[in-house]
């Protein structure tokens, strides 16, 4: 599998997993047929309610920990460092782990720096081999960097061909932060699986438009972690290593940009109130 080096140094799969909208009763098997076909980078969240499933597949499945790269996420909810260092403890029992690889703040909104400042500490204390952030737009990001000692080694974010994030990866590669992409697919909006230009490159390549889109965000440095709960899904996902688009076809892709979101406005007042009053931990 191919790999990205962080800002610190920690190598991190380009392709992995995630189990967003996957239920708990699903989870465990679904990360256990992902595991069975080779992924190695698993991604959840305390919202998502299935860190527990997400343990027991990774404890059943006799790989080494040290070959896994798990990550999860801290919810809106848990400011103050003692509330994020107990929501911390929460996840890694829930996981079954002694560490995580990755912790990403889930959300920019609430006490983001009392977050920070106690991922900052659990980062030092070893617990975690890297901590980063989630749905950060760039004046966020800079701000967090800026005023922090820490800078993010990643920032996962809503990107696919027609919210293509150009820009923002830019301002990241400046600041040494790594692009992470939710929604590859877009959730098939826009009618993506169709989709005549990338149906096209599929053809050319003998692969399938998901395939092209996966290795579309590879050749373009993103770490991707597309989910399914069919195994033959998985297998046909992660194999997306032994072709390369053009700079053509790439050129042409990049004409599918819309420039928005097509799931939720972070700066929309009514979605940050939402997403603040969502409680999550009891």
């Amino acid at each position: 599998m191919q790999s990205v080096t962080l800002n610190n140094g920690v190598e991190m799969p380009i392709l992995g997993f995630g189990v967003f909208q996957i239920p708990p009763e699903q989870t465990e098997q679904a990360v256990t047929d992902a595991l069975a076909a080779g992924y190695r980078l698993l991604d959840t969240a305390a919202a998502y309610r299935n860190e527990e499933a997400v343990g027991r597949a990774i404890k059943s499945s006799g790989i080494a920990r040290e070959e896994l790269f798990v990550t999860t996420k801290l919810w809106v909810q848990d400011a103050g460092e003692d509330h994020t260092k107990r929501a911390f403890d929460a996840s890694l029992r829930k996981l079954g782990l002694d560490y995580l690889d990755l912790y990403l703040m889930h959300q920019p909104f609430g006490d983001v720096y009392s977050q920070w400042r106690a991922m900052q500490d659990l980062h030092r204390q070893g617990r975690i081999r890297a901590i980063g952030v989630s749905n950060f737009y760039p004046d966020r990001l800079v701000d967090l960097i800026d005023h922090n000692d820490v800078t993010p080694a990643v920032n996962q974010i809503e990107t696919h061909p027609f919210f293509q994030r150009t820009a923002d990866q830019e301002i990241m590669r400046e600041r040494g932060v790594q692009i992470e992409s939710w929604g590859p697919f877009a959730e098939g909006k826009n009618n993506l699986f169709a989709d005549p230009l990338l149906s096209k490159v599929a053809d050319a390549h003998g692969k399938s438009v998901p395939q092209v889109v996966l290795r579309w965000l590879i050749q373009r440095g993103v770490v991707v972690i597309p989910k399914s709960v069919r195994p033959d899904r998985m297998a046909h996902n992660i194999d997306v290593l032994d072709f390369e688009l053009t700079d053509d076809e790439m050129a042409r892709i990049a004409t599918m940009d819309t420039g928005n979101s097509l799931f939720f406005d972070h700066r929309d007042p009514a979605m940050v109130s939402q997403l603040g009053h969502i409680r999550v931990n009891d």
